[in-house]
């Protein structure tokens, strides 16, 4: 149930009408919760009436693979719930140690084997045949949970919080269950921590601090990036990614923007459509975006992109290696591992393992970079300021070059033709070193596009429209919103992509 679909607004309206109806905050919360299971469990059940009569017949092989996901989300709450009970009872650090092991092992352990045990067994036997050591590892046909990423590390912030002792454990099941599911967020983030949004659950949402005419814009500016401007950019993106080779190289170099506008727009789509919804609800979830693109340093870059994870990163991942308590060799070793397990959050790919490094090298590079320059002259500090932004995007487009890389399959034998690293040696190529020498090409509208997007997202971060949609009165932003609106809806797909961050 995608968040640009009508069923979703019919879906939102009615669990919006319903939370708001009731009085009392404990019905207000079970009501919700019964709400993001109901949501979660959309992802995985198909057709409800053929999913209950297979249910009720127990014709299992009926079923929907991965119809029992939403198990693993239960599993996940009562096993952090138990641990926070125990910690808070715990008379020795010894025991404490314990309970937040048990927490960590069976978090990460469900990741492990869902997202990362045929990598682990494929990678193993590559490792292996190195030495003429061929083995007979086989596979398992695994599905992954939708959001299982996000709420995994939802719920171990939970625990690490109270390990901490930077939280109370929740005596109410009811709480703890409620923000773990809570649906605007669950599936794809942004990335909630227990000490941001426990506290919002103890108290009665009012419905005298809902900024509904806010909410509402957050909410259709989020549905253009995704449904107008994603979808758009997708279509470009994924037409140069299939065959880089045949296109010139300015049809490269636009291929690869174009998948910088369609990554940017559809995740950050998510989180405003996500952010405005619990809003309307009368809860605030974590920014997760700020203008990453116009960032001067990968450093600043990690500060203004998925917020909610990089802050979780640097909080709870490094940390706890060290962070910069060492030597400067130590610190870069510490920023490199972090990075390298943030690109393999992502997915279970080599790809996303040297995206992540490419990263964790520009952040060491950027460290030491940053000790010159401020030692040079005025005039190479001017220089490399007016250079600081156009560099930074440069490198973070090569960068999603391999986080966009997907093996070349043949659409009669589904055969693999490419790897996915083969696939990124070939766009990095096409996209740098001037190697693709094909026939192909954009129109000049897809330059014409790509400016034009650029010049209102740039006025966007200068808070142009902001200043003149504040001024508006409530009547004249109503009309101007419905009107949008309908604008908007000329321009959607009949059939949309799902969101990019669902498969994490």
């Amino acid at each position: 149930m995608l968040f640009v679909e009508f069923r979703f607004l019919i879906f939102f309206l009615t669990v919006f009408a319903v939370h708001w109806a009731l009085r009392g905050n404990t019905a207000r919360k079970a009501w919700l919760l019964a709400c993001g299971h109901f949501f979660y469990a959309c992802f995985f059940i198909g057709d409800p009436v053929e999913f209950f009569s297979h249910l009720r017949a127990r014709e299992w092989a009926q079923m929907p693979a991965g119809w029992w996901f939403p198990a693993v989300l239960w599993g996940s709450t009562i096993m952090d719930y138990a641990v926070g009970r125990g910690l808070g009872t715990a008379r020795s650090e010894a025991s404490r140690r314990t309970w937040l092991l048990a927490s960590l092992a069976a978090n990460l352990g469900v990741l492990c084997y869902f997202k990362y045990f045929n990598f682990f067994i494929t990678s193993a036997a590559g490792f292996l045949a190195w030495f003429g050591l061929h083995t007979s590892l086989h596979t398992l046909a695994i599905i992954l949970p939708y959001g299982v990423s996000f709420y995994t590390f939802q719920s171990m912030s939970y625990s690490i919080d109270v390990y901490r002792r930077r939280l109370a454990p929740v005596r109410s099941f009811l709480d703890l269950a409620f923000f773990i599911s809570f649906f605007p967020q669950l599936v794809a983030g942004p990335i909630v921590r227990a000490m941001t949004f426990l506290p919002q659950v103890f108290e009665k949402r009012l419905w005298a601090n809902v900024q509904v005419r806010d909410c509402c814009t957050l909410f259709f500016i989020g549905f253009v990036k995704k449904a107008c401007v994603s979808e758009f950019a997708a279509q470009i993106a994924d037409a140069f990614f299939a065959e880089p080779a045949k296109f010139d190289h300015l049809s490269a170099v636009l291929g690869v923007l174009f998948y910088a506008v369609q990554i940017y727009c559809d995740f950050s789509g998510y989180t405003d459509m996500a952010i405005a919804c619990a809003r309307l609800l009368g809860y605030e979830l974590t920014p997760n975006f700020d203008f990453p693109y116009f960032s001067r340093s990968i450093t600043e870059f990690w500060r203004r992109w998925h917020i909610s994870l990089s802050t979780w990163l640097r909080d709870y991942l490094y940390i706890s290696l060290g962070g910069n308590r060492g030597s400067k060799l130590f610190t870069y070793r510490n920023l490199l591992l972090t990075m390298l397990l943030g690109g393999l959050w992502h997915g279970a790919s080599w790809t996303f393992v040297i995206w992540g490094g490419m990263h964790g090298v520009a952040l060491i590079f950027h460290r030491e970079w940053r000790r010159l320059v401020e030692n040079a002259g005025a005039g190479f500090k001017k220089i490399m300021a007016v250079l600081a932004v156009p560099l930074t995007f440069y490198w973070i487009c090569l960068t999603w070059i391999f986080f966009r890389a997907a093996p070349l399959v043949d659409e009669k034998t589904h055969a693999i033709k490419a790897t996915s690293l083969e696939m990124a040696g070939r766009v990095f190529r096409a996209f740098t070193l001037f190697g693709a020498h094909g026939g192909k090409a954009f129109g000049g509208e897809c330059a014409v596009i790509l400016a034009v997007l650029a010049l209102v997202h740039w006025l966007n971060s200068r808070r142009t429209f902001t200043a003149v949609w504040q001024r508006l009165p409530d009547w004249a932003a109503a009309a101007l919103l419905g009107i949008a609106t309908e604008l908007a809806l000329l321009f959607t797909p009949v059939k949309y992509k799902a969101f990019i961050y669902f498969q994490f």
